[in-house]
């Protein structure tokens, strides 16, 4: 299974890198358009290799997709977390309970009983 997964990695480096030298032209990234740029007298802009551009998109992409599904997800670990403390607090209570319920009597008898 691990050489399956070793398998996709190395096709996705070759495709990454065929991108790569398939995008080596400069391009000129601006931040904001030419309109909006004049309202605040700034032209932020940065000459790039394409490809930078494109492999640069997709790890954001990819970043705030996992951000977003972090934040969705939050719901789901808390109530998570809720009933596992709710668990735990359950079998204190059952082990106390049986500790009551076996008070006073012979240990053997008290294992016997815990048992079966």
């Amino acid at each position: 299974m691990r050489y399956v997964r070793y398998f996709c990695i190395a096709v996705f480096a070759i495709a990454l890198i065929a991108v790569a030298l398939a995008n080596r032209e400069m391009v000129l990234l601006k931040v904001l358009p030419a309109e909006v740029a004049q309202w605040f007298a700034v032209t932020p802009q940065v000459s790039l290799p394409l490809f930078v551009v494109i492999l640069g998109s997709i790890l954001a992409g990819l970043l705030i997709g996992f951000i977003w599904e972090w934040i969705r997800e939050y719901g789901e670990r808390a109530e998570a977390a809720r009933q596992a403390r709710e668990m735990r607090r359950l079998e204190r209570e059952v082990a106390r309970l049986k500790g009551e319920k076996h008070k006073g009597k012979d240990e053997v008898l008290a294992l016997l009983d815990e048992t079966g």
